[in-house]
């Protein structure tokens, strides 16, 4: 084997694990981030709630009261958030 074709695929396997290790999912049981909450849930609150002002929990209860209406990922990331707060 050529020194250059060694040079070669020892830096290329130097460099794949790095790039697989950024591409690993999020641990699906931890909990989740506000980033998380705002990506789950960002167009039922511009679709059920769009004059409602943050703060005070108000978007909270307003996703409540849409409940029946609020898509099942915004459902699961906000139950993962409250069972991982308490």
């Amino acid at each position: 084997m050529k020194l250059s074709t060694l040079v070669l695929v020892l830096g290329a396997s130097c460099v794949v694990p790095w790039a697989v290790a950024d591409e690993t999912p999020a641990d699906p049981l931890a909990p989740p981030s506000l980033a998380d909450l705002h990506a789950a849930c960002d167009a039922d609150i511009k679709k059920l709630c769009p004059g409602v002002q943050p703060g005070g929990g108000r978007i909270l209860a307003c996703l409540k009261q849409h409940q029946e209406s609020v898509s099942d990922n915004c459902k699961l990331t906000v139950v993962r958030a409250a069972h991982s707060s308490g």
